[in-house]
């Protein structure tokens, strides 16, 4: 069988315009997908991606796997044998995809993704990997791990401001079409406004948060762990259009890794700061936060902020434990010797809140695939603690409600072997009606319950005030 080559044309009458505008027309649909620099320099920001139509999915819950083929073009992945684990079986299906494409069409593009998988990994995903116990299934409606395979897309350069539309020669050309329309669709214009309909409320009291910070600290002090995450959810019933919800977040947050997807009976919506894993050419970088403070309006006082971050012991502490557990993460599928930390306790600043920020880079194993190395650093260590299962086992014990996407990836695995994924902070699920955000933070021997309580609001001070204040009229 021949090989199915590949084309990139620029689509000159979209110049200009931006990704949002664009995937208005598409966002109604279930498995539309949009990747979203939000326009932010910030972590070689620079391409937005709108995939949607897949050719292929694959969904995983519940120790479950679910292939569904639409395209006639992949009825070949209906014979790979599914292992019902997930990170084998993308790795499989992807391997799979890509042996039909003439790959030497694209060599030397630029562009990042072209197309391939893209999709989301959920944080409950660790009941499969790292037998974490399952005692609430079927809490939220979101699959555990939700990956399209995808024969176009459309990449948005922010520097240029050029459009270019990546498929395989011949396909559909109505794909393209949809997005060219200049005529809003019926769906969008019947959703025109988005609101709450409730004040936020939290899983748990200051009361609650304190005693199991009370129970945190007697692991710290037996010595089961370095470090714990402990997160809490905030939930609203709200009415009307998630994309304008997403649309208004994305206005004050300008987050590099943000992204918007819509399934049938969920929606995501991140507006994260936090890159997990990349992967260009076998090279390997992550860049871990952990160290946050708030921003203040005067500037003298924002800076000493930040200054303030910058020289804490306590957050140099925590960021550091972190970057030795994603080093170790990553060694796992990288080549030997190939694992440094070029960048160690970097300022990052958002609207909302600083950051501390590192990175680490790697090489990886010629044997080894993207989705190998996704697995075995998932999930990510800077939303987790250290040792990584024992804190993730104690989460699971001290927590009210399961993470479902907090704290999961979403992004791509390109047909070159290139990936790209966020840690997904800053993250909202939408489901019957409900919105779901969690805010947490690294807990170590020295940290105070009042002090950590107050920060995991200020990481959502862009976020829930944002959409407590967007009224039920139409947003420009």
């Amino acid at each position: 069988m021949s090989l199915m080559s590949i084309k990139i044309d620029s689509i000159a009458t979209l110049k200009n315009q931006s990704a949002h505008t664009v995937f208005a027309k598409v966002e109604h649909l279930a498995w539309a997908m949009l990747l979203d620099t939000c326009n932010n320099r910030l972590s070689d920001g620079r391409y937005d991606i709108i995939v949607y139509q897949p050719s292929a999915t694959y969904q995983f819950k519940d120790h479950a796997a679910q292939l569904t083929v639409v395209s006639s073009t992949l009825e070949h992945l209906n014979n790979i044998v599914l292992k019902h684990s997930p990170f084998e079986d993308l790795s499989a299906l992807h391997a799979a995809f890509v042996g039909n494409l003439d790959l030497s069409t694209v060599k030397g593009s630029p562009l990042p993704f072209l197309f391939g998988a893209m999709g989301l990994f959920g944080y409950d995903v660790n009941v499969h990997t790292d037998a974490i116990r399952n005692e609430q299934p079927g809490q939220y409606q979101l699959d555990d791990i939700a990956v399209g395979f995808y024969e176009q897309s459309l990449i948005f350069d922010n520097y240029t401001n050029d459009v270019f539309h990546v498929s395989i020669d011949g396909a559909d050309p109505q794909w393209l079409t949809r997005l060219l329309i200049t005529e809003p669709n019926k769906a969008a214009a019947d959703k025109q406004s988005f609101r709450l309909t409730q004040d936020w409320q939290a899983n748990m009291s200051e009361a609650e948060y304190c005693t199991s910070m009370a129970r945190i600290d007697d692991y710290l002090q037996s010595g089961d762990c370095y470090q714990i995450n402990f997160a809490q959810r905030f939930s609203a019933c709200y009415r009307g259009s998630e994309w304008l919800a997403y649309k208004a977040l994305t206005a004050v947050n300008k987050a590099p890794f943000s992204s918007f997807i819509r399934f049938d009976n969920s929606c995501v919506l991140s507006v994260s700061p936090e890159r997990f894993i990349s992967v260009k050419d076998r090279k390997v970088s992550t860049k871990p936060i952990k160290g946050t403070r708030k921003r203040a309006q005067d500037p003298v006082a924002d800076k000493a902020l930040a200054d303030e971050l910058l020289s804490s012991e306590k957050d140099r502490a925590e960021n550091l434990m972190i970057v030795d557990l994603l080093r170790n993460d990553l060694s796992k599928h990288c080549k030997a010797h190939s694992v440094k930390v070029p960048h160690l306790f970097a300022l990052e600043s958002y609207p909302a809140v600083h950051h501390m920020v590192s990175t680490v880079v790697a090489e990886l194993k010629d044997d080894a695939s993207p989705f190998d190395l996704l697995c075995g650093a998932f999930p990510g260590g800077s939303i987790t603690g250290a040792p990584k299962v024992r804190a993730m086992q104690i989460i699971q014990e001290l927590e009210p409600d399961k993470r479902s996407i907090y704290c999961g990836s979403i992004g791509y695995v390109g047909i070159r072997q290139d990936m790209d994924t966020n840690i997904c902070i800053r993250t909202i699920l939408a489901e019957n009606n409900i919105m779901h955000c969690w805010a947490g933070g690294g807990i170590v021997l020295d940290s105070q319950a009042q002090d950590e309580y107050q920060e995991s609001f200020h990481k959502v001070t862009k976020i829930l005030p944002t959409l407590a204040n967007t009224l039920a009229k139409p947003l420009e």
